[in-house]
């Protein structure tokens, strides 16, 4: 089932959540959400843990859903875009399916743009999830190695027709053993592909929560 409302935030943007049918055993929270949360079909579809995946729609405007990402870009408006998804979506998910998930059955996930903006979630609040999900993350942001040692395990996948991102991943995947993080790495054989980062999904889901 899928869930939509509209909160403040930018002066008035959207979140959406895949509601499954049997009780929550896990949660993935998101951004790009109109792209991604129903994908949460997918997973209920198979013998999976029964997923909640709740995320936040993107900016229209291509430039200001870079800078929301990205710190690199715009820092105040990372932040704000940062504070919503933390404190805002995460407390809105909470209270209304009366969540009991503890942190290791708890992700974070993104593609692309919103790929690099889950690593930055996970760097900043490792506190708060369980496992990140990166496909064809962005080159934005780039923690320090203090930050990068107490990242959650990871799971990265990215296309070897997408030389950019795929390059990108692999930095991540390096930097994120070298300090003892656990990481999975897949590459596939794809370009900037939703059709790839959603047959990934499920994959992300058996590795963190099976």
């Amino acid at each position: 089932m899928l869930v939509t409302e509209t909160f403040p935030f930018d002066g008035g943007r959207q979140v959406s959540a895949y509601v499954p049918e049997r009780p929550i055993e896990a949660v993935v929270y998101c951004a790009d959400g109109q792209l991604i949360v129903p994908w949460g079909a997918d997973i209920e579809a198979e013998d999976f843990p029964s997923t909640l995946v709740v995320g936040a729609h993107r900016n229209r405007d291509e430039t200001l859903r870079l800078h929301e990402y990205s710190p690199k870009f715009d820092p105040a408006a990372f932040g704000q875009h940062e504070e919503f998804f933390i404190g805002d979506l995460c407390a809105w998910a909470g209270s209304r399916f009366g969540l009991k998930v503890p942190r290791e059955r708890t992700a974070v996930f993104g593609v692309s743009a919103s790929g690099e903006f889950a690593l930055a979630m996970g760097a900043r609040h490792p506190d708060q999830f369980g496992a990140v999900f990166s496909a064809s993350p962005g080159a934005g942001f780039r923690p320090s190695e203090d930050t990068i040692s107490s990242m959650p395990p990871t799971y990265m996948v990215a296309g070897r027709e997408e030389p950019f991102f795929l390059a990108n991943a692999r930095r991540w995947a390096n930097s994120l053993r070298d300090n003892g993080v656990e990481v999975v790495m897949t590459e596939r054989d794809a370009g900037h592909d939703d059709a790839m980062w959603r047959a990934e999904f499920p994959r992300m889901i058996s590795w963190a929560f099976s």
